[in-house]
């Protein structure tokens, strides 16, 4: 895949995170009840900037964990090389009963992660509502799911392919459209 232009890069990134935690804190009223869950991988990764950057503004951490939605995907891509589904661990030490979670992922495209996150979530106990934020919105929803919070909306064609990079995993922070 070819790349076509960068979207965001590391500065942008870091101003769209601060703008959704602003969001986060003014929609909720602050933090108390509230849950960052972070979707596996990058959605971990913003989930964990978000956090960092609530607590330099509220003065106090907010609850965090992170989900692995693989065996909740109803189209399981991703295989290891005996064809069975990789499978990571949920990583949430805090009950969500009647929390307000807030769903963290880089890319909404079709709205099937979410769905899965959802459904894992909705596994864990029954939260008092699911909020979702994205660092990108891409538009072509297959399931009728919406972001509360985005860092940018990009309106892509379905051949086209958004990537995220995070210094976490990648080496650099930047989001990429690809043909």
């Amino acid at each position: 895949m070819a790349e076509k232009a960068v979207i965001l890069d590391d500065k942008a990134i870091g101003r769209a995170i601060t703008r959704i935690a602003h969001e986060i804190i003014e929609r909720n009223k602050g933090i108390d009840g509230c849950i960052l869950v972070g979707i596996k991988t990058r959605g971990a990764f913003i989930a964990k900037r978000l956090a960092e950057k609530i607590e330099q503004i509220e003065g106090k951490a907010i609850l965090t964990g992170e989900l692995d939605i693989t065996l909740y995907r109803d189209d399981l891509s991703q295989k290891n090389p005996g064809q069975e589904p990789l499978v990571q661990q949920v990583d949430i030490a805090h009950s969500i009963k009647d929390k307000k979670v807030i769903l963290v992922d880089d890319v909404l495209y079709t709205g099937r992660t979410v769905r899965a996150a959802m459904d894992a979530v909705m596994d864990l106990g029954r939260p008092a509502q699911i909020q979702l934020a994205v660092l990108i919105d891409r538009g072509h929803r297959e399931l009728p799911i919406r972001s509360d919070y985005v860092g940018k909306n990009i309106p892509t064609s379905s051949e086209e392919r958004i990537v995220v990079e995070m210094t976490e995993s990648d080496s650099t922070d930047r989001v990429t459209i690809n043909d």
